[in-house]
């Protein structure tokens, strides 16, 4: 059996981008932390379109939570393979940093740093020894060019690209691949408090994206047509950053 894990799967785009991966034959691990209805919902969708997957349920951040997960599920499953990790759980908490608490900060980057940290560590063992896997970290147009009222959110994001490309480089000869997926403006839940109109007119695309326009990359990077590409961020944000 293959598998992927797609963290932060409760919702937008890691429901869609778990939705991609079951239609691709993937047994879709849905993660979530604090949202079980919504990951539901996303596991409902995965079986109504003929697809299988599990829910699974730790904080990304917890180191001891993850490794008791990972090293459960591949204790249950000697023979099967997980093939794909899409890191993508995250949330931000702007705030300009003269007023930005450590509280902000630390959990920012604790989610989205330390939690592609620990997880992917988890299972690189696992990929290596299979010599197979492709890990797909979400990060965003903050990580590439920094905004306003976002240093914790760009730092973490900033730190997972260039990690992503120092990764890529240690396993590539085990083909194991790892590529930053950076959307834009996207239409989900984590940009609902966005003006929508007023931003995209910087927008080249004049539009926000969809979560299903991410997923689509995200297949592709997780298929084997991608197996010489690694190490790299491609960003889907309707030409905002180029």
């Amino acid at each position: 059996m293959k598998y992927a894990l797609v963290t932060g799967a409760s919702g937008g785009i890691g429901r869609a981008c778990s939705l991609k991966l079951a239609s691709m034959g993937y047994r879709v691990l849905v993660h979530y932390r604090s949202r079980p209805e919504e990951a539901e919902q996303t596991l409902s969708l995965i079986q109504e379109a003929g697809g299988g997957g599990e829910l699974c349920a730790f904080d990304v951040s917890d180191k001891v939570q993850v490794r008791a997960f990972v090293e459960s599920f591949l204790a249950a499953h000697p023979d099967d393979q997980v093939e794909v990790l899409v890191n993508n759980a995250g949330f931000r908490k702007d705030n300009l940093m003269l007023w930005m608490t450590d509280q902000e900060w630390d959990d920012v980057l604790g989610t989205h740093l330390n939690g592609f940290y620990y997880v992917t560590q988890s299972l690189l063992q696992h990929m290596l020894s299979r010599k197979y896997g492709r890990i797909i970290n979400m990060v965003s147009l903050s990580g590439l060019r920094g905004l306003p009222g976002q240093t914790n959110y760009s730092a973490a994001k900033g730190g997972i690209i260039a990690a992503t490309k120092a990764l890529a480089q240690e396993v590539a000869r085990r083909n194991v691949t790892v590529n930053a997926v950076a959307p834009g403006y996207i239409r989900t839940e984590m940009t609902s408090d966005l003006n929508e109109q007023e931003l995209k007119v910087q927008i080249p695309a004049a539009r926000f994206g969809t979560p299903e326009e991410v997923a689509g990359l995200v297949g592709f990077l997780a298929s084997r047509e991608a197996s010489y590409i690694t190490g790299e961020v491609i960003s889907v944000n309707g030409g905002l950053y180029t």
